[in-house]
């Protein structure tokens, strides 16, 4: 019936708890004090959930029981629990950004898809942590400290959706919304072993937020341990809203998942001379030579794009945004760190004609992939250049023995973010030291469909297996032990 009747109800996807309370075998209710529970147990280790709203979460989930008794559900959601990212607000829940200069700001609305996803049913239990302003590759700020990664309690789980990845990852809920500017979605993913989709520009409008100072960069998705779970929740906020014009041109372009084709598979194991750490390299050529397996035509290849122009653009753009934000905030220098400080600075000594030749770059950049989408279907990379380290750290200082800036990292996931197109990340493999890696699957906007369904016939073919999350070896292990 639902396929592990064995698991705790605080372990079961979204898709196995619809199930059951179809077949009435346990209620939100049950699941909410359940999801409780684990977050009581789980949460003071890995510090994911920064704001709870318990009170909230119970009253929907008996209201959501109430609609099942009557045979009234609202849909497959009604009743599953969520978290959502602090820099996306909910209604009446405290909404920081991961700053003190918003450490009281409560919405009094909802933005866009949170809205949807509550009109659905889902029960939400409360904000994840992220990094300032979601200006960093690791999850960490002065409010409420850092965010430690599930499988190893000494690393990150990366940034800036670390607090929602290490929710799904740790099991509090089944699901996390969180958002991708730059890879904030995928990377974090990759380095928990979860799902995660950045969709498409304006495949999920958006209104009712905080500034967008990454411009139209920036997409919210969804995050889980099953590709069936994504589809569920793109079903509910992937649809056309006049308040986001970005939105418009899927007038007329509904969501679909079809069923899995041989697919044009361009692979780009490296960005230049850029370093990859070599399990990742590894894992992911692997993965790739298993894709071809299942019929897809691959062939292996450089990045089809200009990437110094990338690497030039982004802290054009990241900068600018940043510092103008920044000036809109009374007293920020003594509410902010010393690294969003700097970053700031930069972006005020940034002239016009950077910024115009980095919205020019970004142009330029959407359409050579409208180009290499005519030849290929997808393109593959890694989903991060190295594996998770030191929660405390921003980034990684060395990547296979190559000395790295901040985003030496995040390589292959920007372009996706400037281009306006859809990624996943796939969980492929674990590293010696028992670390998730991750793989990148890249489609044409739009393309959030085909997406999910490859990553759902990978999945069938067990490229992967989901690791449940009592199975996941940091916090296991740290309560065997007895820590709490």
């Amino acid at each position: 019936m639902i396929g592990r009747q064995e698991a705790p109800l605080w372990a079961l996807t979204a898709t196995e708890l619809f199930a059951g309370y179809d077949a009435q075998a346990f209620s939100p209710a049950d699941v909410i004090e359940s999801v409780l529970d684990r977050l009581a147990a789980v949460n003071p280790l890995i510090n994911a959930v920064v704001t709870l709203d318990a009170a909230g979460a119970r009253k929907a989930a008996a209201e959501s029981t109430g609609r099942r008794c009557r045979g009234m559900a609202r849909g497959p959601l009604d009743g599953v629990p969520i978290t959502v990212k602090d820099n996306i607000p909910v209604k009446g829940m405290r909404t920081t950004w991961g700053s003190k200069a918003y450490a009281d700001f409560v919405p009094a609305v909802d933005e866009l898809p949170i809205a949807r996803l509550r009109a659905a049913g889902a029960v939400i239990l409360g904000k994840t942590n992220c990094p300032e302003f979601t200006q960093q590759g690791y999850t960490d700020n002065l409010l409420f400290g850092p965010t430690r990664n599930p499988w190893d309690l000494g690393l990150t789980p990366g940034g800036s959706s670390g607090g929602a990845v290490a929710a799904v990852a740790a099991g509090i809920g089944p699901i996390a919304i969180g958002t991708d500017g730059g890879g904030s979605i995928r990377r974090p993913a990759s380095h928990t072993g979860l799902v995660g989709l950045k969709p498409s520009r304006g495949r999920v409008p958006r209104c009712d937020g905080f500034p967008a100072i990454l411009l139209d960069f920036e997409s919210i998705g969804p995050i889980a341990r099953t590709v069936a779970d994504i589809a569920l929740v793109m079903a509910e906020i992937a649809s056309p809203d006049p308040r986001d014009p970005a939105s418009a041109i899927f007038a007329n372009r509904p969501l679909e998942v079809p069923a899995p084709r041989p697919c044009r598979v361009l692979y780009v194991p490296r960005f230049g001379d850029a370093p990859v750490d070599a399990e990742i390299a590894a894992a992911v050529d692997h993965t790739v030579e298993r894709l071809a397996g299942l019929g897809h035509r691959v062939e292996m290849g450089e990045a089809p794009f200009d990437l110094a122009a990338i690497d030039a653009a982004w802290p054009v753009i990241s900068q600018s945004g940043l510092s103008w934000l920044c000036d809109t905030l009374p007293s920020f220098e003594d509410k902010t760190t010393p690294a969003i400080q700097a970053m700031a600075a930069s972006g005020r000594m940034i002239a016009a004609r950077r910024y115009l030749d980095a919205l020019l770059a970004t142009r330029r950049l959407e359409r050579r992939l409208v180009s290499v989408f005519e030849t290929y279907d997808l393109v593959v990379t890694p989903s991060a250049a190295a594996l998770p380290w030191t929660a405390t750290q921003p980034f990684p200082l060395v990547i296979a023995g190559q000395a790295v800036g901040g985003r030496g990292h995040a390589a292959f996931s920007a372009f996706v973010n400037m281009s306006g197109c859809t990624g996943i990340n796939v969980p492929c493999g674990l590293s010696r030291s028992k670390l998730p890696i991750g793989l990148q699957l890249v489609a044409a906007s739009g393309g959030d469909g085909l997406l999910m369904s490859i990553a759902a016939q990978c999945e069938q073919a067990a490229l992967w297996v989901p690791v449940a999350p009592d199975r996941v070896p940091g916090v296991r292990s740290a309560l065997l032990a007895g820590l709490k």
